[in-house]
């Protein structure tokens, strides 16, 4: 058992890439996260990196975070995927205290001692929440005391493996959060996420909440925000899972050019100028997309004034280092050849699962206008 308290955490994370490496490519086969993953990551505290010291987390800062992670999503990308949500909902948290202090402390010795916070919002009509409207899961006062909750989500990450989730409900006509527990009566999960493009493993599958009744003190936000702060801890800890598989793709590429030796040539195949020139576009690429990324994790501080001015740096380098992970592993299955797109290789795999950072927002032509729009006002100013 690794304890985050007494490992540094680029050590942990390390040892725990290696291990979810062995397992990624029949958890994907499969598609299903492994129980395995999910163990190993409550054994040795990793929920909890981004989570207060003073409940009971290693309260690191975004950067450190991002570089754990890094490590981590070159093992799995689909366990990285999972073992980024908590770590984004309770950084930004942390930041803004906008949770009633009893829950945010709550969610937070939940993740230190293993649990699995995830935020559930998605819906079949409403698409991403980034996007507004008002969820169709309803929650209602209920006659004994408590709220009733109904509806329908989907792309809910970590599925059953989830111990706590955040439901975004319709309260009264008005957008609302509400805690849910994993063994509470009346929650329905459908797998309908194995056979998915991308991040097979990541069990983000379809759950209903059926006449679901949880406590009042469940409710941990009510109320649209009139001026809601802006995050970094989503794009940017999303971003660097696509940016550890686009490393992994990287690696797998040169281990293979030098261990594959054709008989014609009677050398390894990166020995040959076109190889290395190929796996040089590769290597510089990444080098960029991480130096922009670390560089503006490095700025943020979490204090108003700077999560607004800094946001558009945020987006900038999320759209660049997914950019960044689809050429690059592109251009390493075209390195490997014909056997890259076959299961002896996890390129193909890697191929798949950096395509989903496309979808999540920000993202496509919102996020270039806010870069666009934040370059104009910069260069006015």
């Amino acid at each position: 058992m690794i304890h985050v308290s007494t490992a540094p955490i680029m050590e942990v994370a390390r040892t725990l890439s290696q291990t979810f490496a062995g397992r990624a490519d029949e958890a994907d086969r499969l598609g299903r996260l492994p129980v395995e993953d999910v163990q190993a990551l409550k054994d040795s505290g990793y929920f909890g990196i981004s989570v207060p010291r003073e409940y009971g987390g290693q309260e690191l800062s975004l950067k450190d975070c991002l570089a754990a992670h890094l490590e981590l999503a070159q093992g799995s990308p689909s366990t990285a995927m999972v073992a980024g949500m908590p770590i984004h909902i309770l950084g930004h948290a942390r930041e803004t205290r906008s949770w009633p202090e009893a829950m945010f402390e709550r969610l937070c010795r939940a993740s230190t001692n293993g649990g699995l916070v995830n935020a559930v919002a998605s819906e079949p009509q409403l698409g991403s929440p980034s996007r507004g409207g008002l969820p169709e899961t309803s929650a209602a006062p209920h006659p004994a005391g408590g709220w009733v909750i109904n509806g329908h989500k989907t792309w809910s990450t970590g599925g059953k493996h989830l111990t706590h989730m955040l439901v975004s409900v319709r309260l009264e006509d008005e957008p609302a959060v509400i805690l849910v527990l994993q063994d509470t009566p009346g929650i329905e999960w459908v797998e309908t996420w194995s056979d998915s493009l991308s991040l097979r493993a990541s069990d983000s599958h379809d759950v209903y909440f059926k006449e679901v009744v949880v406590p009042e003190d469940h409710l941990i936000s009510r109320g649209a925000d009139p001026r809601p702060l802006p995050s970094a801890w989503f794009p940017m800890v999303m971003a660097v899972v696509y940016l550890g598989a686009a490393v992994a793709a990287r690696n797998t590429v040169i281990k293979y050019a030098l261990e594959r030796t054709p008989t014609a040539l009677g050398q390894p195949i990166a020995t040959l100028p076109k190889i290395q020139r190929q796996i040089g576009e590769i290597d510089l690429a990444l080098q960029s997309a991480r130096a922009l990324l670390f560089e503006v994790a490095g700025q943020w501080t979490g204090e108003e004034e700077n999560r607004r001015k800094l946001y558009p740096r945020v987006v900038a380098a999320k759209v660049q280092v997914i950019e960044t992970a689809n050429d690059v592993t592109d251009k390493a299955l075209r390195i490997a050849g014909g056997l890259s797109i076959t299961k002896d290789l996890p390129l193909e795999r890697y191929f798949r699962d950096v395509r989903a950072g496309s979808m999540q927002p920000p993202s496509g032509d919102t996020a270039l206008e806010m870069i666009g729009r934040h370059a104009i006002e910069e260069w006015k100013s």
